[in-house]
């Protein structure tokens, strides 16, 4: 799949996640089998799953999507595609079907291109969205009519309509999340990851590695979590000796060894935001004062972060404030209020 965000300053991490686990197709079959209807499952052969290299989504909405494409044949002959989107908001967007009806098209006229010179009529495109926002998606909101208005019974004949299939992870109880390892672990830290109890999840999250590190692969994908984790929260929120001591207890003492030095090689990287920029900066201006910038510059990407997921409308007006205070512990205060406010105006009222 195509990575439309490498030019991106942050590449977003639920998207570098996302492709990682799915781009497998031992874990793309798991997907499809445990998140679409069974009805719709039978009428595949999984075999034949192949993994489509194109992306659909635009550079300015890589932050609030991530998608991959799915070519498979259907038992009664045809050729089929599934379209999985993942939504990174923490809200749900009620002009989502208009997203997937424009990447369908996108979709089709691809096979078109493909297959010019023959003649054939155009393949299904079913579309799976999965997302982990707060707010419960309404009732009857998964067809494309329901974002329209008028004589509708009378003018069916004109309006284009489809569903989508809806895996609303906030919904899900723990037991309802399904899949290879590597799958659960995905889907569950997508659950928790802007939750308080995140940090006492873990250590279940952790334990399903405990299989997984037997295979080849287990040691790629504890990385790929780790890297996500590191990504996504501050030290102060979860710091590498906290995740060390998760490992160790729920999978191995050499787990924790192995997260220890990836922290170093991550460090190395400049992967850690606010301990690495501090030191850099240190080396130039001083010790204290590249620490503190670099941790200003940390929580400032934090709050833009958040800002981005689930007040994207704002973030213009929220971030010429912010990136105007120097001040860690209003930073913090801001960055924390950002979890739990309902809309913009909670945040923009500490910018007062």
């Amino acid at each position: 799949m195509t990575d439309k965000t490498n030019n991106r300053r942050v590449v977003n991490p639920h998207d570098k996640l996302f492709r990682k686990v799915n781009s497998d197709l031992e874990n793309a079959r798991s997907v499809l089998k445990n998140y679409l209807p069974d009805r719709v499952v039978k009428l595949m052969d999984l075999s034949t799953l192949e993994i489509s290299k194109d992306s659909f989504i635009e550079a300015d909405l890589a932050d609030y999507y991530s998608d991959m494409l799915y070519k498979v044949n259907l038992v009664e002959g045809s050729q089929g595609f599934v379209y999985v989107m993942f939504e990174h908001k923490s809200y749900y967007d009620k002009f989502v079907h208009l997203q997937l009806l424009e990447y369908m098209v996108k979709i089709w006229r691809l096979y078109i291109k493909q297959h010019k010179g023959r003649s054939f009529k155009l393949p299904i495109v079913i579309p799976l969205l999965i997302c982990h926002g707060r707010k419960e998606w309404p009732k009857n909101t998964i067809r494309l009519t329901s974002l329209l208005s008028g004589p509708m019974d009378d003018l069916a004949g004109y309006i284009p309509d489809f569903g989508f299939e809806l895996n609303d992870l906030h919904r899900f109880s723990d037991d309802q999340i399904k899949g290879t390892v590597t799958i659960r672990v995905m889907m569950m830290l997508y659950k928790y990851i802007f939750e308080p109890e995140l940090r006492h999840r873990l250590p279940d999250i952790f334990s399903l590695f405990k299989t997984l590190m037997e295979k080849e692969t287990g040691l790629q994908y504890l990385e790929a979590v780790v890297r996500y984790l590191a990504s996504i929260l501050d030290e102060d929120e979860l710091s590498f000796k906290q995740i060390k001591e998760i490992a160790e207890q729920a999978i191995s003492k050499n787990t924790g060894e192995y997260i220890m030095t990836l922290a170093e090689k991550l460090r190395n990287e400049g992967k850690l935001e606010g301990l690495v920029e501090g030191e850099k900066r240190g080396e130039k201006r001083g010790e204290k004062r590249g620490q503190k910038m670099g941790r200003l510059e940390g929580i400032r990407e934090a709050i833009e972060l958040g800002i981005t997921l689930k007040f994207p409308e704002d973030i213009n007006a929220v971030m010429v404030k912010v990136n105007a205070i120097d001040d860690l512990e209003t930073l913090g205060k801001i960055k924390e209020v950002i979890k739990t406010a309902k809309d913009s105006t909670e945040v923009l009222s500490l910018l007062k």
